[in-house]
C-alpha cells in the first residue's frame, strides 16, 4: 500500500494488485485518489490471475512504465541446521518470493516495451546477498531471495536490448507484517521505505548501472 500512495502521490496512474480483499487500506486509498487507482485481485502463484492482471491493464492503458514486484512471503524464521525443516514452507517461499515475480514480469514485458520508463523494479532483500551472508538460520528465506536475484540478472541480460532497466531493492528493516503480525522492531517505517524506492525510480538509472540497491540508493553487494 505504501509504495501505491507514494506512486499515486507523485501523479502516477496505479494499478494495484491485491491479494488479501479484507485489508481496507487500498480501499481508503481509492476514496482519496479516484480513477488514478486501479485495485486488482492479484495472486502472483496463480498464472490465471496474473494473466487477467496483465490483460487489464493492456485494456485500459496499453502501456506500463514502471512495474514494482513487492510480494512476498516469510515462513521459516526459526527453522535452522539442527532442527526440523518444513521443506514443504520452503517451497512455497521460492514460489511467491522467486517464481513470483517471474511470472509477473513475463506478463507484462510486452506493455513495458511500449512504456516509457521501462522501469522493472523488485523488494529483493539483503537477505539475497551471497557476500553479506550473516544468517545461521532462515534458509528458505535467503535461498529465495538469492534465487529471485539471479532470475533479475537474466533479465536484465535479455531485456537490455529493448531498454528496460532492471533493479533490486532491498527496502531496509521495514515495520510489515511480513511475520504475520506487525513488526513493531523493525527501524522503518513503510512509507520512509516506499518513498526512498520510488525516488530511486524516478532517477532512471541506466541499464549499466549496478541494480542490487537499497532504499536510498546505496550499492548493495551479490
Amino acid at each position: 500500500m505504501a509504495l501505491s500512495k507514494v506512486f499515486l502521490a507523485n501523479d502516477f496512474e496505479v494499478f494495484a494488485g491485491r491479494f488479501m480483499n479484507d485489508w481496507p487500506e487500498l480501499d481508503e486509498l481509492k476514496e482519496q485518489y479516484g480513477d488514478d487507482l486501479h485495485i486488482l485481485s492479484l495472486d502472483v502463484n496463480n498464472q490465471a490471475s496474473v494473466d487477467q492482471a496483465a490483460a487489464y491493464i493492456e485494456e485500459k492503458r496499453g502501456q506500463l512504465d514502471v512495474l514494482v514486484n513487492n510480494a512476498a512471503i516469510y515462513k521459516d524464521r526459526s527453522e535452522d541446521i539442527f532442527g526440523e525443516f518444513n521443506y514443504e514452507d520452503m517451497m512455497k517461499l521460492f514460489e511467491t518470493n522467486s517464481l513470483g515475480p517471474l511470472r509477473v514480469s513475463k506478463s507484462v514485458v510486452p506493455l513495458l516495451m511500449k512504456g516509457n520508463s521501462k522501469m522493472l523494479a523488485n523488494i529483493s532483500s539483503e537477505a539475497a546477498s551471497l557476500e553479506d551472508s550473516w544468517r545461521v538460520k532462515e534458509y528458505g528465506y535467503s535461498m529465495s531471495k538469492s534465487a529471485l536475484n539471479m532470475g533479475l540478472t537474466i533479465l536484465q541480460n535479455q531485456l537490455a536490448d529493448h531498454g528496460i532497466k532492471v533493479l533490486a531493492f532491498h527496502p531496509g528493516y521495514v515495520k510489515t507484517y511480513i511475520f504475520g503480525e506487525f513488526n513493531e522492531n523493525a527501524t522503518i517505517d513503510a512509507i520512509e521505505s516506499a518513498t526512498g524506492i520510488v525516488n530511486q525510480i524516478l532517477k532512471a538509472p541506466t541499464i549499466e548501472e549496478h541494480m542490487f540497491i537499497d532504499y536510498q540508493g546505496d550499492k548493495m553487494n551479490w
